[in-house]
């Protein structure tokens, strides 16, 4: 008999994937979230109103006016805290204008880093000055507001443009200044710094930032 030889040949079946694919949208939108998150923690906060902070560099001078005819103690601090409060109503109404022009969220995360940054030296600076007040020794509050001011002005403006950070420091070393004189000068530094260094500042912003 001749040698037969059967060959048997198998069906090979292909091995199935337990595993599913992600979903491409579910990729699309974890790419797009990255991409979101990256650009606003390398933005600016760009919508610091140069003509706001003109305008309270007027109200500033206004304020300095009424402090030195002012008699008594009490009164110029009243007179300052006073101002304080119109310089941050100024201050959210303008940016509040500046970033719907240009159709940006007032409070991005760019916005709330220079909020949170901001917040504490002007935080401390109100408690320091109700305990100063109390106890009597009121010729280191105004060099001590313009050292906080700019020292929040330098934090905060990390996160704005390049300008902002520069007038903090224009402001600290106002402070610094002021310190170190005669307290007779003392409402002179606070003329320079919260009016003059606010207007000068507000109008390079204005000119070079849009407003």
């Amino acid at each position: 008999m001749p040698l037969m030889t059967v060959v048997k040949f198998t069906r090979l079946r292909p091995v199935e994937n337990t595993e599913e694919p992600p979903a491409l949208h579910a990729r699309a939108m974890d790419n797009l979230r990255f991409i979101r998150e990256t650009m606003e923690n390398a933005a600016s906060f760009t919508a610091v109103s140069g003509w706001g902070l003109c305008a309270v560099g007027l109200t500033a001078l206004a304020a300095c006016y009424l402090a030195v005819q002012a008699a008594g103690r009490g009164t110029w601090i009243k007179i300052w805290i006073a101002e304080a409060m119109l310089s941050l109503l100024i201050s959210v109404v303008a940016m509040s204008r500046k970033a719907r022009a240009a159709q940006q969220p007032l409070l991005s995360k760019p916005g709330r880093k220079l909020l949170f940054n901001l917040a504490p030296p002007l935080f401390v600076g109100a408690l320091l000055t109700i305990v100063l007040a109390r106890y009597g020794t009121v010729s280191v509050i105004r060099p001590m507001w313009l050292l906080l001011y700019g020292a929040g002005v330098v934090t905060g403006g990390a996160f704005s443009v390049r300008i902002v950070p520069v007038m903090g420091l224009c402001f600290m070393l106002t402070g610094t200044l002021a310190l170190f004189s005669p307290a007779a000068w003392a409402d002179a530094y606070m003329a320079a710094g919260f009016g003059g260094l606010h207007l000068i500042f507000g109008l390079l912003i204005a000119r070079k930032h849009g407003g």
